[in-house]
């Protein structure tokens, strides 16, 4: 799950960080009245998305070139500003061609960096524990100091138990060459970047930049945290920090269902049942020329229900010309997985091809219910093995 900027950088306020004041608006009027309440000198109108690369963006279908984040130097810019940025969607790196609707901005005081760092705590899952990430070269292009320049990055390892130690945070300072009464700041800042990515069961949590700025404070500019799904059971208070109008409807629709759906831009969609099984379907249909509509798990013990609700998912994607069905039966036996796709069939009507690929306990006996509907339901067609499958969904998507 994601979270926005502004209440990225306030759970790590209230874990000790120290940020730069500002105000959520979500109306030029408002935007003109933050700034207003800010001192009136000057400040910062940011998009809230959720997608990385705002201040190299570009508003889309704005005749000038206008970011998602911007300085104002008057209140009257800043209505201008807010009220261009509201109309428009802004397309960045992670968004694609269409942008994302901008409806919430912030509004954040001056704080002109004098010098950037990039802090961020993961998990490395080779090390099977969290690691603080520090480096010098901070700002938007983080990921290019990492593939060009890797040793410009510090890596800490931190215990999930104890978290992240005030001598590891105050030995990263100085490494980044932080001096003075600077070093206390940093130190606290770290902590708190551990304290919520541990406490919070997040995946991602980042800082980037962690500005000096031109008056000598050090603040937390930009913030991003992603959290574990499946932790949130644990978090009622950051499961209401959800913006459903920033994720996709259809990935909201298949949630609901407990289906595990993400969209992609292919013509071939994808019905698996793990996780693995579901990213190796997703290679052997690109390996043979096709491109994957979408990535889907349906678990181990899919019913009858979740079966009908994923095709119709699958379906609504205009894009899609063929479907691969690809289970392993386990925990559910293949002659019930069969009886659910004839189900399936019946009631959403399928207007593609359906290749079924099925293995596993009570396989031959699910074939036979699947020949039985052959006349009925020509759209399904029986694969003998994975490869065939693809080979199968490719051409009839293609043709």
């Amino acid at each position: 799950m994601k979270i926005h900027e502004y209440q990225a950088k306030e759970l790590f306020a209230a874990a000790g960080a120290n940020i730069p004041k500002h105000i959520v608006v979500r109306t030029p009027d408002e935007a003109a009245a933050a700034f207003e309440q800010l001192g009136g000198t000057g400040a910062m109108i940011k998009a809230q998305i959720h997608a990385g690369g705002r201040g190299a963006g570009q508003l889309k279908g704005y005749a000038d070139k206008l970011g998602g984040v911007k300085f104002v130097p008057t209140k009257e810019k800043a209505k201008t500003i807010a009220a261009a940025m509201l109309a428009h969607s802004l397309v960045t790196i992670q968004t694609g061609p269409e942008g994302q609707p901008i409806k919430t901005l912030i509004v954040q005081a001056d704080a002109e960096p004098a010098k950037e760092y990039y802090l961020a705590m993961v998990l490395d899952r080779a090390s099977g524990q969290p690691v603080l990430m520090a480096s010098s070269a901070g700002g938007m292009d983080i990921e290019k100091v990492a593939h060009d320049t890797p040793e410009l990055i510090i890596k800490v390892p931190v215990s999930p138990e104890v978290g992240l130690q005030p001598y590891q945070a105050r030995r990263v300072a100085f490494e980044l060459g932080f001096t003075g009464d600077q070093i206390a700041k940093v130190e606290s800042i770290m902590m708190a970047l551990s304290k919520v990515f541990l406490e919070k069961d997040a995946s991602l949590a980042e800082i980037n930049p962690l500005a000096v700025t031109k008056k000598g404070d050090v603040v937390v500019l930009d913030a991003k945290i992603d959290f574990d799904d499946n932790a949130m059971f644990r978090h009622p208070d950051i499961a209401t920090l959800r913006d459903l109008a920033e994720e996709n409807p259809v990935e909201i629709r298949a949630s609901k269902a407990n289906l595990n759906f993400i969209q992609l831009d292919g013509t071939i969609g994808c019905l698996v049942n793990g996780a693995g099984l579901a990213m190796g379907t997703m290679d052997i249909v690109a390996h043979h020329g096709g491109s994957p509509a979408n990535f889907l798990d349906v678990g181990g013990g899919v019913t009858p229900e979740a079966a009908i609700e994923a095709f119709r998912i699958i379906l609504s994607d205009s894009k899609v010309k063929g479907i691969l069905v690809n289970i392993f039966g386990g925990i559910a036996k293949c002659d019930l997985i069969a009886e659910a796709l004839v189900k399936a069939g019946r009631e959403v009507g399928f207007k593609v091809p359906v290749i079924v690929r099925l293995e596993g306990t009570n396989v031959e006996k699910a074939r036979e219910i699947l020949n039985s509907v052959k006349a009925e339901l020509p759209m399904i067609q029986s694969a003998s093995g994975l490869t065939e499958a693809a080979k199968m969904v490719v051409a009839a998507a293609k043709a």
